[in-house]
């Protein structure tokens, strides 16, 4: 069968959500009598955000003029912000000078502050520079024809010297709140519990992202897995099959029963994320089957948690499995994980794996089409072959905690490659420059790609960690 490529947007069955009535169940994220994990796991704390309205006194010449009205000015920004910002706690306090910012922070210190939002709306005042300076997670923002020259002033040096701060000089308010938004994202991080299946020592890898992301990582060893796929219920493992089969633009190589098992597994890891109220699983997929310690591939029950709202991840990767956590939280979106290959004939990139979602915008969006397969090294087992959208922007990134560094770049998704070698699905893009791509790469084979232009927001949060941010290509 040749391929499809597959447009969202495209009238056909097989790129938009079905409304059948006998799908209702799965398109909720799973099928009648399998429920699927609620996305209610994720972390509902707000973040708690310093709000600072630095601006002297109205009475003072400077930027924006004397006898400026800054009270009508707070009033209207707190309340678009707080429109545009609904996962954080905002709390508002004016100040001019150094030393009232010094004192804030210190009355600050343990009080459960998740970082400062600093609005410079006029001129003379310094208080941002002790804040951008102080080592606390800052968003400096200018109020343009008014907080300009302090703006300019701390900003960078605050850069330059290294502290977590970020910066906003836009008339848009949206973008504002993207950047105080990236506070939302940490503090859900900070809350969250990544499952991970795997016989090997990981510790090291394992305090790193504590560490320097924030997610809870709690072992669970196979023997605990392989109990919950045993105890599944198979006739929910049936239904859940059934649904998959049904949806799948073909089934190729894996019987039923092949499918009724990874169901199952699915099941399993929907079971052990809802116990330890945890968000994510990374599965030690190729290690566990190739010995024999695991008895189903998790490839369709990755896809289907994926779909839901949560993070199924392969190869016990944490590292990809947390930058997965991250921007699903930043974007609403999967990220896709993959072994990318390079073309430089061509100059492309083919990001590959046996497993990818088919909700590339979220649960609540639409369907691309997928087919059934085997996994691709062994031959055996079930995996999926997604048909992902072309014609569109995506990022691509990592965020490496050992190193406190994120590696990004972006492409424009082209084709679905059709090719028996190597994983299953390949979605193909263009780059700007392949060459310099491959000689650049660091940090490991894999990547996390979501569909999108991400990159300022994930600078935002890059930033607001005190990590480097390291364009790839």
């Amino acid at each position: 069968m040749s391929d499809r490529l597959v447009k969202i947007g495209e009238a056909s069955r097989r790129s938009f959500l079905r409304n059948c009535a006998g799908c209702a169940a799965w398109l909720a994220g799973g099928c009648a009598g399998a429920a699927a994990p609620s996305r209610g796991l994720h972390p509902q704390e707000k973040a708690r955000v310093r709000l600072v309205f630095v601006h002297p006194d109205p009475k003072i010449e400077g930027w924006p003029y004397q006898g400026y009205d800054y009270a009508a000015r707070k009033k209207m920004l707190l309340g678009r912000l707080e429109r545009g910002c609904p996962e954080v706690e905002l709390l508002p306090v004016s100040m001019t000078w150094v030393e009232e910012a010094e004192k804030m922070l210190a009355a600050d210190a343990g009080q459960g502050i998740d970082g400062y939002a600093v609005y410079i709306l006029g001129i003379p005042s310094n208080a941002s520079r002790a804040i951008a300076m102080s080592g606390r997670p800052a968003v400096l923002i200018d109020d343009l024809y008014g907080g300009t020259g302090a703006f300019l002033g701390h900003y960078p040096a605050a850069r330059k010297a290294g502290r977590p701060v970020t910066g906003v000089s836009s008339t848009r308010i949206e973008d504002v709140c993207e950047a105080i938004n990236a506070f939302a994202v940490i503090r859900k991080l900070k809350a969250s519990r990544v499952l991970v299946v795997t016989p090997r020592d990981m510790q090291k890898n394992i305090d790193a992202i504590r560490s320097n992301l924030g997610p809870e990582i709690v072992n669970v060893p196979a023997s605990e897995l392989n109990a919950a796929w045993k105890a599944a219920d198979r006739k929910a493992a049936a239904e859940q099959a059934g649904a998959w089969i049904r949806r799948a633009d073909r089934v190729v190589e894996p019987k039923p029963a092949e499918i009724r098992n990874s169901a199952a597994m699915y099941l399993a890891m929907a079971s052990l994320l809802e116990q330890k109220k945890a968000q994510a699983i990374a599965v030690d997929c190729l290690e566990l089957f190739y010995k024999h310690m695991m008895f189903a591939y998790p490839c369709l029950g990755f896809f289907q948690l994926n779909n839901d709202g949560l993070v199924g991840a392969c190869e016990a990767d944490l590292t990809s499995a947390s930058t997965m956590l991250l921007i699903r939280y930043l974007t609403g979106r999967p990220g896709y994980i993959s072994d990318p290959v390079l073309d430089t004939a061509k100059n492309q990139i083919i990001y590959a794996h046996c497993v990818a979602p088919s909700k590339p915008y979220g649960p609540e969006g639409p369907e691309c089409a997928y087919e059934i397969r085997s996994h691709s090294e062994d031959r055996k087992g079930a995996a999926i072959r997604s048909l992902l959208p072309l014609n569109e922007t995506v990022s691509t990134m990592e965020f490496v905690s050992y190193a406190k560094t994120v590696v990004f770049h972006q492409s424009r998704t082209i084709d679905n490659l059709d090719e028996d070698r190597a994983c299953r699905t390949k979605l193909v893009a263009e780059v700007r420059d392949a060459r310099r791509l491959a000689e650049g790469w660091d940090f490991g084979w894999h990547r996390v790609t979501v569909y999108g232009d991400w990159k300022t927001r994930v600078q935002h949060t890059a930033a607001l960690l005190g990590w480097k941010f390291a364009e790839e290509g």
